[in-house]
């Protein structure tokens, strides 16, 4: 049975670092590529039931600067899961008022890609709900960098004081929000360079449970967890 929202105190934001497609396929006796078919669903269900918890914004790790590493004939599959994601579910989507946004540099995919993901940001931006943010070639120490490198032209072209605080970095981010639930699935427990500034103070669940077997139930059982921790923030209670 699903956890009522109102019932529990739901994080804002909530990152997935979306693991274990890989294994799970090999489990099965499918390849790889069947492991990143069926992650691809789950996109859509756990999206929906975060929709429903009135979390705010759910990122999740979809693909790092490091997954170019990976197989050519992956890779290439990988490209094309957007398209066959949004063709099966932008419909979807749209009824449940969830809002698409990405994070990271798009300009290294394949331009069919980077249109289809652009398009579901244009159709969905009056969205309400949700934000899903998917993280793209994505690495958390190239965002840092980059947001370091528009802060210094802005200064040295005097188009802003050198008076940056940690609430104004932020906003040089690709997400710019705090984190208050990072959730890796599969059994490995590290961040993997996955929002390194936004997780300073989020709670850290690891869970055994594979990608394409994370449901709505998995995701339920996370916010209870959260729900137990006792978040100070350096205080004293």
């Amino acid at each position: 049975m699903s956890i009522s929202h109102e019932r529990m105190n739901i994080p804002e934001t909530v990152a997935i670092i979306m693991d274990g497609n890989g294994r799970w396929a090999k489990k099965q006796g499918l390849p790889r590529t069947a492991g990143h078919k069926k992650g691809a669903d789950q996109i859509r269900t756990i999206a929906l039931e975060a929709n429903r918890l009135h979390i705010k914004k759910l990122i999740l790790y979809a693909f790092s600067t490091e997954n170019w590493k990976r197989p050519e004939e992956e890779i290439s599959y990988l490209c094309k899961l957007p398209g066959i994601f949004f063709s099966r579910f932008i419909k979807e989507l749209m009824e449940k008022n969830i809002r698409v946004t990405f994070a990271g540099e798009l300009e290294r995919f394949p331009k069919d890609t980077q249109k289809v993901i652009r398009k579901a940001v244009d159709q969905t931006k009056g969205n309400t709900g949700l934000e899903l943010c998917i993280a793209i070639n994505y690495g958390s120490r190239r965002e840092i960098i980059l947001a370091i490198q528009e802060y210094t032209r802005q200064v040295v072209e005097q188009e802003r004081a050198n008076d940056l605080n940690e609430e104004d970095f932020s906003h040089y981010l690709f997400v710019p929000e705090n984190v208050d639930l990072l959730i890796r699935t599969s059994g490995e427990e590290r961040i993997s360079n996955f929002l390194l500034w936004q997780i300073a103070y989020a709670e850290l669940i690891f869970t055994q449970t594979a990608w394409p077997d994370f449901d709505e139930k998995a995701l339920d059982e996370c916010i209870q967890e959260y729900n137990r921790r006792d978040r100070r923030f350096g205080a004293v209670k």
